[in-house]
């Protein structure tokens, strides 16, 4: 990096011009094809800003247009590939790594450039660098459960070919929250073990519904196997929301949402709903994956960003249960600002 503090005394305006192309070429190479105003939106900028900076690129080689849209090269995704680590060095990104693990008691956190509350293309990057840290630490035999959510669905969609197969098993950490079938834990699961090569096993069990019910169901000798495998899981991934868009997510009526409020909740994590201080003040009934499940697990990785869910992350990793935090800069800075 050394070479990048030369060029910052005679370029001081290198530190924005490269985080703007980089962010560019970024949303470029996830959304392809893409138009100037899509992307204008995408990245926040301007279309005169994205149209100037995306004519450098084109001439550049980077950067090639066609009548669907806009694509990044082989020469653009090499370049990309090549700015990771100069644009995390001018950010500050290893500090703020270092600085937030050592406030939250963690093992790793891991801060992509950004944040995905302003640039979906964030998440995506997010979603790539959860699937790599995954590839390595997958060993055969093991059992990997997920959860479900955009950010997980995300990192489905994002694992890069493996070069092997892995014989291991994916589950879901619960069941379904009767949301989109894309964001549940069972597609999330039944994709990450396709793209593995491993095999799954699914809980077709709702998340919503009544506590008798629920104890009835756990009974029934398939369910109360799968459930075992799960609770005897020794990775789990999972994603953190807010509490409101959890709430709404489970189809909770407004009177009980505000009720949440009123209890302060502002995270959640395996149904159950945390306030600022990381006290449980409300828990949902259903089957799957509990929060005290997880003292027995040898990796639990939590995943999400967004400026917006900054307060929710603290409130759900003052457990202490997760040792890995891959997370955005919007995120990661907003959370310190909190406890510092």
């Amino acid at each position: 990096m050394d070479r990048v503090n030369t060029l910052r005394k005679i370029l001081p305006e290198i530190d924005e011009l490269l985080e703007r192309r980089y962010a560019i070429l970024r949303a470029i190479g996830f959304a392809q094809p893409i138009g100037r105003r899509s992307l204008a939106t995408q990245v926040q900028m301007s279309e005169r800003m994205v149209r100037n900076e995306v004519e450098i690129l084109i001439e550049q080689g980077l950067v090639a247009t066609r009548s669907t849209g806009m694509r990044i090269t082989e020469d653009g995704r090499r370049i990309l590939e090549e700015l990771e680590e100069p644009v995390r060095h001018l950010r500050g990104l290893f500090e703020l790594e270092q600085r937030l693990a050592q406030r939250l008691q963690l093992d790793t956190v891991i801060i992509v450039p950004g944040d995905s509350d302003i640039d979906s293309s964030v998440k995506q990057e997010m979603a790539k660098v959860t699937a790599k840290y995954l590839i390595g630490v997958l060993r055969d035999g093991l059992v990997l459960a997920v959860t479900g959510g955009t950010t997980l669905a995300e990192v489905s969609r994002s694992f890069p070919p493996v070069p092997r197969r892995f014989d291991i098993t994916v589950v879901p950490t619960r069941g379904g929250l009767g949301e989109e079938v894309e964001k549940q834990a069972n597609t999330v699961a039944a994709g990450l073990a396709q793209h593995l090569g491993a095999r799954y096993r699914l809980l077709h069990v709702p998340d919503d519904i009544g506590a008798e019910a629920l104890q009835s169901l756990a009974s029934e000798p398939k369910i109360a196997e799968l459930l075992a495998l799960i609770k005897g899981a020794d990775i789990v991934v999972h994603g953190i929301g807010t509490a409101e868009e959890m709430a709404r997510r489970r189809g909770m009526s407004s009177e009980e949402i505000q009720r949440l409020k009123e209890l302060g909740a502002v995270g959640e994590a395996f149904g159950y709903y945390f306030d600022r201080h990381g006290r449980i003040v409300y828990a949902t009934s259903s089957l799957g994956m509990r929060m005290e499940d997880l003292d027995h697990v040898d990796v639990v990785i939590a995943v999400g960003g967004g400026k917006s869910k900054a307060e929710a992350a603290l409130a759900v990793m003052s457990n202490r249960y997760q040792r890995v935090w891959i997370t955005d800069e919007g995120a990661a800075r907003q959370m310190l600002d909190l406890v510092e």
